[in-house]
């Protein structure tokens, strides 16, 4: 990741502190690239090691899921970044450095694009084919938390286009999902990353599913174990050709015999639908509350995916309201 100055922040001393007591005092830092949360990361450069401090400002961050995931990760025998020194009072991790080497700069640069994608897709299946692949008081991805975000798209992007909905459709837009809940969990459970796509994927020099490095998997919940697969094949920051999806689909499955694929594809496509509608709205939050208009120009695309998904006959009422509330000529980007 390019770096740069770090200016000064309020939590310096802290930081200084945290990072003298790990050894790391000395270290030069530069600024990693931050991301859509309110983290920031640091590299450190101490001789010929580095490291990096993430700094998550509680309350608004918590790393504590982060460090519960990552020792379960490396338990599992995942490439998660392990951990160097932990204060979760204060919110600050030193942490092994990954490299700069993730799959979006890679992909940019012409990589092997099935190569990259396949060992995502093994690393998954691996994952879901373990016992334990959910660890003890892993929050279930339940209605509630999969409504809240399905409802981004009414609560922050409606009305950012100039299309608020009255209260009565606020609520069959929420009854509708919340039909369609039963779908998505009709194929097995799992340990649920969440954020499983290019700019969060590495490419290591370690051997076989251990050269897939991983990261910002603090929101991990147990659900679908469709989910994180179409998080990555219908990704909202880039176009992936169809052939490649479909070769990555049967990769999977090839490894589940006995998993339903009707089942599967129905579970596929409400939660492609609902995380759509959630980026959507995400996005538009980004923009509208925190200054990042950066993310509109993804937009397009993600309403795209989100028509693709309610093409799926068991997502016809979600298509029929959006097509009423939200009319495809009103399908646009938010001014920022």
């Amino acid at each position: 990741m390019s770096e740069h100055a770090v200016v000064a922040r309020p939590r310096d001393a802290l930081i200084s502190r945290f990072l003298a007591e790990a050894g790391w005092g000395e270290a030069e830092r530069g600024r990693l690239a931050g991301d859509a949360s309110f983290r920031h990361y640091d590299r450190l450069r101490r001789g010929g090691e580095c490291a990096v401090l993430m700094d998550a400002p509680p309350p608004k961050e918590d790393v504590r899921p982060f460090v519960r995931i990552a020792r379960h990760l490396e338990k599992l025998g995942y490439s998660a970044p392990r951990l160097l020194a932990v204060d979760e009072e204060n919110g600050l991790l030193l942490l092994e450095d990954l490299g700069d080497a993730t799959y979006t700069r890679l992909l940019a640069k012409g990589h092997d694009e099935a190569a990259l994608y396949a060992l995502a897709t093994d690393v998954l299946a691996d994952l879901h084919a373990q016992a334990e692949a959910i660890p003890a008081g892993l929050p279930p991805y339940d209605d509630e938390r999969l409504l809240t975000e399905a409802c981004l798209l009414t609560d922050w992007y409606l009305p950012a286009v100039g299309r608020p909905v009255s209260e009565a459709a606020r609520a069959e837009y929420a009854r509708l999902w919340t039909d369609l809940f039963p779908l998505a969990r009709a194929v097995p459970g799992t340990m649920v990353l969440r954020d499983f796509h290019v700019d969060n994927l590495m490419l290591l020099e370690r051997p076989g599913l251990k050269a897939c490095g991983l990261l910002d998997f603090q929101d991990a919940v147990a659900g679908p174990v469709t989910y994180d697969l179409m998080s990555l094949l219908e990704d909202a920051r880039r176009d992936i050709d169809a052939g490649l999806i479909a070769a990555m689909k049967a990769r999977y499955l090839a490894r589940f015999p006995a998993l339903d694929r009707a089942v599967f594809d129905a579970s596929w496509a409400v939660m492609a639908a609902q995380r759509h509608a959630k980026v959507i709205g995400i996005f538009t939050r980004l923009c509208k509350r925190d200054g990042k208009p950066v993310y509109l120009d993804h937009i397009p695309r993600v309403w795209r995916l989100l028509e693709q998904a309610c093409a799926h006959p068991a997502l016809r009422d979600v298509q029929q309201w959006l097509d009423t509330h939200i009319p495809k000529e009103d399908r646009t980007v938010p001014t920022p």
